[in-house]
This record gives C-alpha cells, structure tokens and sequence, in this order.
C-alpha cells in the first residue's frame, strides 16, 4: 500500500498524459451471475432474506468480486472501485448485518487491492483503489415525513459516524483514495467530507477525495436542489482529488452538465454515466459502441480527465470507452480566478 498522497500524485501525472479509465457498474455484472439467497447468505447466520445485498458478496463469493474486477483491468480500467457502495452501519441494517460492516470493507478493498497491483506488476502501469462510499438511504437535507417538514430521520454527527466508520476500513483494507459517490445531497457529502478530513487529521495524513454528485432532474440539480455549479462551490473548499457527476443519465443527457463543470472545477473531472436509461423493465440498453461513441465526442472536445461507467454499464462498455478516448489529450484543467464563491441551491460569485 503507498502513501496516500503519492497515490494522488501519481494519478495526477498519469491523467496529465491521457485520459484515464475507471470502471464500470458492479450490481449489473453480479445479475449476470443470477446467484441464489444462499450464495449471498453464505455461512452467516442472518436473520433477513440477504438476496440483493450485494456488498455481502465479499465476504462469501468473493471470486465473483474478484472475477468482475478483473474484467474490468482487462477492459482497460486504471481505477477500480471497491464493491462497498451500501457498506455501511445504515445500509446494512436492513440486512441485519451491521456487524459486518468492517469486514465487508476491509475483503472488498483488498479484493481490489489485490488485483490492482497484479495488473500494475504486469505490465507496469499504474492502477490505483478508490474505496466507494454510497449515499445511504438517509438524507439530511429533506424530510421523510410529508407532515412534518422539520423532521429529519438522521443528524449531521451521526452520519459523519457513519462515513468514518467505513472510510477507516477502506483505508485499512489498502485503499489509495475515498470516492464520496452518487451524492443526492449534499448536506450528506459535507458530513462525508468532514468524516474523511477528521480521520486524515487523527491519522497524520492527507487522504485523498474523490467527490460524484448525481443529477436527478434534468434542470441539473440533484434531490437537495443543487445545481452542478452551486454543488462544486460548495465542496471545492475540501479540495478533491476529482470532482464529477456518475448515474443519473447516459452520456447523452449528461453533456451539457458535464461541460458545465469542465469549465469551473479546477481539478480533475472524472464522470460515469449509465447505459442510457433504463427501459420499462429498469434494464439498460444502451450498447458498448453507442456509448463509445459519446465518450469519444466528449474526448475530442476536452471535457474529461477521467471517464468510466455507472449502471448497465459492462466491460464492454469500458473497452468501448477505452477504444475512444486513445489519442485524446486530457482535459486541460482551467485556471480559476481567485474569487469569493458562495452557494445556496445556486451559485454566487462576487466579483469587482
């Protein structure tokens, strides 16, 4: 495991040379498995029905984690993302598996540990861990209860709890960088943000950021009523090793809020969108070489550092996306001017 912050710095230089690939969908690749309650369950005597908990699969088929990550290496993929999206005590708890919160954390991030560095001593080229960190299913900013607007099911503290709680075991298991992913609100990403600072603070380190807002409307703003302007100016001051926009929409739809952001963010811009959107049956069908195809239009137009796919998205897709982006200069970050920004659900800039 490197130090953190010479994993940032060597994404850096490797994204200042071409533009760079994460990976695509977990929970899309593991229906392709079609696997029974009992190879979710495994050995765990657990008292719900543990069909659907994906992050479980870590722990009991971890060769199916494995397998999918590896697909994803051989695709092209520089960064692998741990299968940790709903890892967490809140999450879990619907399971009944909140005591395996940890341990599902830290099997996954060495799951993608492992494999990374197989590939990198392969070959050579760096590949590099992002620890994922759901939203939850909690949300601070809104309340749950229609007749009582003042109601919220969670407070800041104890959602910060949460994200710490399964940033350390990211961090533990090897990871080289946390990614506060598919953020509906924001107020949630602060608390994450504020968890990922403290734990660095305590451990005499810089842990690296990788913050993903998601679009829930297509005025561009997500369910807390952010814009993508007023969401960057509201987690720049926590300086993101990459800033981006993941779910949501295809890359068709995403576009426009995609050069939105190419435009202010002074760090580098990682997005992945889905397949398309989804059909009557929630399945994606958007093809590897359709999507291909928009990537590479956003490739020619300087729009990204760093691209990959979220749901319905397959190794295939990422190949395709691989194929594209080859030959394409990185995006050139913009050099910002110093002035104060603010934000409600919209942005502010003061200036003269």
């Amino acid at each position: 495991m490197t130090n953190k912050s010479e994993a940032a710095q060597r994404l850096r230089e490797q994204a200042a040379q071409r533009i760079l690939l994460t990976d695509g969908a977990f929970g899309t690749m593991i229906q392709s498995y079609r696997l029974e309650e009992k190879d979710y369950r495994g050995d765990y005597a657990l008292g719900h029905d543990q069909k659907g908990n994906n992050d479980l699969l870590v722990l009991t088929r971890p060769d199916v984690i494995d397998e999918i990550t590896r697909a994803y290496l051989d695709a092209g993929s520089d960064i692998v993302s741990t299968n940790t999206f709903n890892a967490n005590i809140i999450s879990q708890g619907d399971y009944d598996a909140v005591h395996l919160v940890r341990e599902m954390n830290l099997a996954a991030a060495r799951i993608a540990r492992k494999a990374a560095d197989d590939y990198q001593a392969t070959d050579g080229r760096p590949r590099f861990v992002a620890g994922a960190i759901g939203p939850t299913n909690k949300t601070l900013s809104l309340s749950p209860d229609v007749n009582d607007p003042g109601y919220r099911a969670i407070d800041f503290d104890t959602m910060k709890h949460v994200y710490r709680d399964q940033a350390e075991a990211l961090l533990d298991g090897g990871c080289d960088f946390i990614l506060i992913e598919t953020v509906f609100d924001t107020l949630n990403a602060k608390a994450a943000i504020m968890a990922v600072l403290e734990l660095g603070e305590d451990r005499g380190i810089e842990v690296p950021m990788m913050l993903s807002m998601t679009i829930t409307d297509m005025s561009g703003r997500n369910l807390s009523g952010h814009s993508v302007e007023a969401f960057w100016h509201t987690v720049r001051h926590a300086r993101p090793l990459t800033i981006g926009l993941n779910c949501a929409f295809g890359a068709d739809l995403l576009r426009p809020h995609v050069q939105v952001l190419s435009g202010i963010a002074d760090t580098l811009l990682m997005v992945y969108p889905n397949a398309g959107l989804p059909n009557d049956l929630g399945q994606y069908d958007e093809q590897p070489h359709t999507t291909g195809g928009l990537i590479g239009e956003w490739a020619t137009s300087g729009l990204i550092n760093i691209v990959g796919g979220c749901c319905g998205t397959t190794p295939a897709h990422i190949k395709a996306m691989a194929d594209a982006v080859t030959g394409h200069p990185s995006r050139a970050i913009p050099k910002i001017a110093p002035v104060t920004k603010l934000a409600g659900l919209d942005p502010m800039v003061m200036v003269g």
